[in-house]
Formats: structure tokens, sequence, C-alpha cells
């Protein structure tokens, strides 16, 4: 039954069910669709090689991990550009670490020399304040490697006391609002925060039914 006009409902059904739970029965997995997958799982794993020297960790009793107090975290290219341009372009940033991907859209290396149109994922650290890091990840990250790349990226922080600050970009043809789009200036920033945030936003909040997609979602 709909609960509101308009509503999309699927009356369910249970033809072709069983035919397609005895094609499933019929194709079990053979040791070399074995061997394939998790040849494809292992290629498919996220590495994160950090160039720091051996002592510049904090010490912890249970791990050891950085101290980060400000995280900048740029995806995409226009987002990774806009570092370049306005933040990185100086000798106060030295890069700590990079981030190996390999996926349907991306083949990046471990090589800190990149050139602007490759696809690369860079750590960079404030040199007069250690514990400001930026990211610029202007590769692709499939769905099934955003957990562990958050999971390896932000299991190496302190969380105490840490401040993420995402920067994104999408089409405004993907932008939904009563106005039109042709009267809206491009590019233009809007921005979500979590409860926790208590410093005031530099930009006004991004509307529903707006949504963020993808790494900077997770």
């Amino acid at each position: 039954m709909a609960t509101f006009f308009g509503e999309v409902v699927v009356a369910p059904s249970r033809a072709g069910v069983d035919d397609e739970e005895s094609a499933e029965e019929g194709c079990e997995e053979t040791p070399e669709d074995r061997d394939i997958r998790r040849e494809l799982e292992k290629k498919r794993e996220v590495d994160v090689r950090w160039t720091l020297k051996s002592g510049m960790r904090t010490e912890s009793s249970a791990d050891e991990l950085f101290v980060c107090s400000k995280f900048i975290l740029a995806i995409g290219h226009n987002a990774a550009a806009f570092l370049s341009s306005f933040i990185l372009d100086s000798v106060c940033w030295e890069v700590v670490g990079a981030v190996k991907l390999w996926n349907e859209w991306c083949r990046t290396s471990s090589t800190t020399n990149v050139l602007p149109t490759d696809s690369f994922c860079l750590f960079y650290r404030l040199i007069s304040d250690p514990t400001v890091w930026l990211c610029q990840c202007s590769c692709y990250v499939a769905e099934d490697q955003q957990f562990q790349w958050l999971e390896k990226v932000f299991g190496c922080m302190r969380k105490e006391g840490l401040q993420v600050t995402i920067l994104s970009t999408c089409p405004v043809a993907d932008y939904k609002t009563q106005e039109s789009t042709l009267t809206l200036p491009s590019p233009f920033l809007k921005a979500l925060k979590t409860k926790e945030f208590k410093e005031e936003v530099c930009c006004p909040l991004l509307e529903q039914p707006n949504i963020v997609r993808d790494l900077p979602a997770a």
C-alpha cells in the first residue's frame, strides 16, 4: 500500500525465485574461481605508506599514533587543485605519506613525484605545527575500499581533539533547489557539519534533499 500520493510501490512476487535459487546452487565456486577472487581482493587492498622517520609518532601505551589537531581532506581533482593553488604553494609543508590504490578507475603508485594530471593520494604536514595535516586525494576510491581507507588512515591518528574538514565538489546539475540552476553563481559553497562542531560555519548549510556521496559521505 502506498503511504503518499505518487509513491512507486512494487508488489511482491515469487515468480522466478525458485529458478534463481536452483541456478545459484548449481553455480558453486570452484577452486580456480576462489583463487581469482582472493587475488582480486588482495589487489584491491588499500596500502597506506607513511614516510615519517622513526620516532616521529607519539608514544602510547596501546599503540603509537600520530597527534593531529586539524586534518583537511580534499577529495577530487578540483578540491586537490584548490589546496595546491592556495595552501600548498609554499615550502611550509612536507610530504609524510601516500596511499596506493587499485580499482576499476584508478591505478596509483607510492611515488610522491606526481604530475598535476595524475591520480594520487598524498598526505602533508605543516612544518611549523606538526599537528596540522592535509590530504590531497584526486584518485577514485571504490565503495568496497572506502572503509579500508578510513580505517587505515584514521586508525593511525589520535581521535581526541581531532577536527576533520572535508572539501569536495559536485556538478551544479546535481544540486537540488527550487530556483533555476542557471541563476546560481558558479562555483558556490555549501557546508555540512556534525553536532560536535561548535565553531561558526563560513558558508550557508546544505539544504535538503541534497546529499553527499562516496568517500566524503563515508
